[in-house]
């Protein structure tokens, strides 16, 4: 490994402890960078390898949470480092999601068998990418993935699809519930319209950003039924945040 890349993974084992840890093991540098900023706003620490060999050696340093994996890679293809990583006692349950332009039904069941935990096709859907992320780690990381968040006055259950403020039930429409859903994950942090776009909406789909004052307004409304103050923070040429407390 080169000594920028260990010193980037000590930085980061410095900085950001808490936070779940994704190696995007990938050779092209836009989708590398398309998939930090939309992991990044999910919480996730990201740091990347553009070949297999270093993806080990990364690995070895320092063990991720979850390795979102190319199969098309030089020096050491995804399915080697796959097998391999399924070999090792200590990276045996790994969560790994293997990225692909083969499109053959056999392809896909080689990738599976191999240990990967999902395979997700190129072209792929930012958003649908997330929600197996989620999906995967709830399996296998379920500390990593909690069903049930708490901000505050507000709470948000994932899996009955439930918000609770004050101990009453809030009804919210299905586009709010993941705005609400998003916004409670990171609170206190500005996000304009169109980082809320591509996190709730996806980045392949073209709606907008008015739309998102829309569902923002909505969502204010729902919460603040009762009397309740607004938890929805307006910055000015910025774009919203939930207050955190």
């Amino acid at each position: 490994m080169s000594s920028q890349t260990t010193e980037l993974v000590r930085n980061a084992q410095r900085s950001s402890a808490n936070r779940p840890y994704a190696l995007v093991v990938e050779d092209e540098a836009p989708l590398i960078e398309l998939l930090r900023y939309n992991l990044e706003a999910e919480g996730y620490e990201i740091l990347s390898a553009r070949d297999g060999e270093e993806a080990l050696l990364m690995i070895e340093e320092r063990q991720p949470d979850i390795v979102i994996l190319d199969w098309m890679l030089p020096n050491l293809n995804g399915i080697e480092v796959c097998r391999r990583l399924r070999s090792r006692s200590a990276t045996r349950n790994l969560p790994i999601i293997m990225l692909t332009a083969k499109t053959e039904e056999v392809d896909r069941i080689r990738g599976l068998d191999t240990g990967a935990d999902d395979y997700v096709m190129k072209p792929f859907s930012m958003t649908e990418l997330k929600a197996r992320i989620r999906a995967v780690m709830r399996r296998i990381r379920p500390g990593l993935a909690e069903d049930r968040v708490q901000v505050g006055d507000i709470s948000i259950d994932r899996t009955q699809h439930r918000v609770v403020r004050n101990d009453v039930e809030i009804h919210l429409g299905p586009t709010e519930f993941r705005l609400l859903d998003y916004l409670i994950q990171h609170p206190g942090r500005v996000f304009s319209r169109e980082q809320l776009l591509d996190a709730v909406w996806g980045s392949d789909v073209y709606v907008e950003a008015r739309t998102v004052d829309v569902h923002i307004g909505r969502l204010r409304k729902a919460l603040a039924r009762g009397g309740e103050t607004d938890p929805i923070r307006t910055v000015r040429s910025a774009g919203y945040s939930l207050n955190a407390g």
